[in-house]
């Protein structure tokens, strides 16, 4: 029973998640209007770092972590130094190729290629070994349906945004598949940590070779930045590591793709756009997909 709760636990975590990533596309596409994407993914990440480090203390409380020599004692375990670096990487490649794909593509056809990582999240399990239940291939199917009901109102035509959006989900799918990995055997918030330190060091050196980041324009971006590194990335990607911990990472990835709903469901209700029966079936599919993905396994009948 306490697997189940917290495999429950874990989903809501994601469906939390979600919803702030959902949200955090306007930040992402309104920044870009005074930064360049590296600039941006270095600077967000290192408040969500700043953040995270400033209430460490307090999150060790909370969780009742066993104490050790010192602040640096946390930090001597290699799973968690190679975790973060690994998470890192991969976070700052994906989130550079997402910021500068949007610039080249419209934001549907962006919400819609980033999360493909749905489909690419199983077929990298079918190579590690893992066995894939017909219910959750049934809600991948289903979630890329309602995908591009959603999201695809342009043609399928590819431009250069769209192949780094691509990649960006590629990139992606080796952070969830990494988190996995390591969020299991390490603190999380403390790989969430180092993970936007990595992400903001290997972000940040480029953007000051090519960007040349100016304050002025930095500050002039304080709200989507502030919202990018706070929620989006210190809560959201925290979220993600804690909840992945005791979740399926196709399950995880399947919750995390409704940041595609949640970001039109905004729109929707904060700018009153107007939703369109293709969008609203799309959400509905959407839905269906998670729910039928966290429908348990009937037994075999035993014979005799």
């Amino acid at each position: 029973m306490t697997s189940r709760n917290n495999s429950l636990r874990g989903s809501l975590l994601l469906l939390l998640t979600a919803f702030i990533w959902g949200i955090a596309f306007v930040a992402q596409s309104v920044g870009m209007t005074y930064v360049g994407p590296l600039t941006f993914v270095a600077v967000r990440n290192l408040l969500s770092a700043a953040v995270i480090l400033a209430l460490l203390p307090f999150l060790d409380k909370v969780r009742k972590v066993p104490e050790k020599k010192g602040l640096a004692g946390h930090f001597k375990d290699k799973n968690l130094l190679v975790g973060g670096l690994l998470c890192g990487l991969f976070l700052a490649v994906a989130s550079t190729f997402q910021q500068t794909g949007i610039l080249y593509t419209s934001v549907g056809k962006a919400g819609f290629i980033t999360a493909l990582y749905i489909l690419l999240v199983p077929i990298a399990g079918i190579f590690l070994g893992r066995r894939l239940r017909p219910l959750i291939l049934a809600g991948v199917a289903l979630a890329v349906i309602g995908l591009y009901l959603l999201c695809m109102t342009d043609s399928l035509t590819l431009n250069i945004g769209d192949l780094l959006l691509l990649l960006c989900a590629l990139f992606f799918t080796f952070q969830i598949m990494l988190v996995d990995r390591y969020s299991p055997i390490v603190d999380g918030v403390r790989l969430s940590l180092i993970q936007f330190v990595v992400c903001a060091v290997f972000c940040g050196i480029p953007a000051l070779i090519f960007e040349h980041p100016d304050l002025a324009a930095i500050l002039a971006a304080w709200q989507p930045i502030l919202y990018a590194g706070v929620l989006s990335g210190a809560v959201g990607y925290t979220l993600q590591i804690i909840a992945q911990k005791n979740t399926d990472p196709v399950i995880a990835s399947l919750l995390m793709s409704l940041e595609s709903v949640f970001s039109v469901l905004a729109g929707w209700v904060l700018l009153g756009q107007r939703l369109s029966a293709r969008e609203l079936a799309g959400c509905a599919l959407m839905f269906t997909a998670i729910i039928l993905a966290q429908l348990p396994e009937r037994k075999a009948k035993k014979e005799g």
